[in-house]
């Protein structure tokens, strides 16, 4: 991992596996599978892509940290960057809790 912003945010520039191989990052695979999406449309109006992206991303990252903490929603709320009361919100919206 390389760079990070003053607000404790980490920027991943680029990823190396264990064999040295450099890995897609997170941003790249979302540009990737947005540009294959806008041109799959073909023409087609499109509305409300900003809570389409969020939706798809946003459970499987609570799952995801939720699986990574053992179901600790103390420590997943923190690494996630959010209070403990907002991520209950977001796995009852989900279907998670």
């Amino acid at each position: 991992m390389t760079g990070l912003a003053g607000n404790n945010t980490a920027e991943i520039t680029s990823l190396q596996t264990n064999d040295g191989s450099k890995k897609e990052t997170i941003n790249e695979s979302v540009k990737e599978a947005l540009r294959a999406y806008l041109a799959d449309l073909e023409g087609h109006k499109i509305t409300n892509l900003y809570q389409m992206v969020i939706g798809e991303v946003e459970r499987p990252l609570l799952e995801t940290v939720l699986r990574h903490t053992r179901g600790n929603q103390t420590q997943a709320a923190e690494i996630l960057g959010i209070n403990r009361g907002t991520l209950r919100k977001k796995l009852r919206l989900h279907g998670l809790d």
